[in-house]
C-alpha cells in the first residue's frame, strides 16, 4: 500500500520560510515524478512544483525564484523549500507521486 506522509506546514508571517517534506513508502519512486500541488479555499488544485525521475523541474510562475523542490530517491522523500512567502501562498499543500498517489494534505497559512 502506497503511503505519502507530509510534514512541515504551519503558520508563518509574510516574508518567512517553510519547508514541506513528503515521505513515501509502498512502491519504487525513483522512476516516478514527485511533486507538490496546492488548493486554496474556493479555488482549484494547482501545480506548485514537480521533479521528474531524471530531475527536471517545473514550477508554477507564481512561485518561481521563491520555491525549490528537491528529491532524495534513497529515502523516497521530496521536499519543498518555500521562501519569501506571501499571503496568497496560503493553501492546503498536497504531495503527489506519479500523478497517481496523493498525500492527505497539509495546511500552510501566511499572515500579512
Amino acid at each position: 500500500q502506497v503511503q505519502l506522509v507530509e510534514s512541515g506546514g504551519g503558520l508563518v508571517q509574510a516574508g518567512g520560510s517553510l519547508t514541506l517534506s513528503c515521505a513515501a513508502s509502498g512502491t519504487i519512486f525513483s522512476n516516478k515524478a514527485m511533486g507538490w500541488y496546492r488548493q486554496a479555499p474556493g479555488k482549484q488544485r494547482e501545480l506548485v512544483a514537480v521533479m521528474s525521475s531524471d530531475s527536471r523541474t517545473i514550477y508554477a510562475d507564481s512561485v518561481k525564484g521563491r520555491f525549490t523542490i528537491s528529491k532524495d530517491n534513497a529515502k523516497n522523500t521530496v521536499h519543498l523549500q518555500m521562501n519569501t512567502l506571501r499571503p496568497e501562498d496560503t493553501a492546503v499543500y498536497y504531495c503527489n507521486v506519479g500523478l497517481v498517489w496523493w498525500g492527505q494534505g497539509i495546511q500552510v497559512t501566511v499572515s500579512s
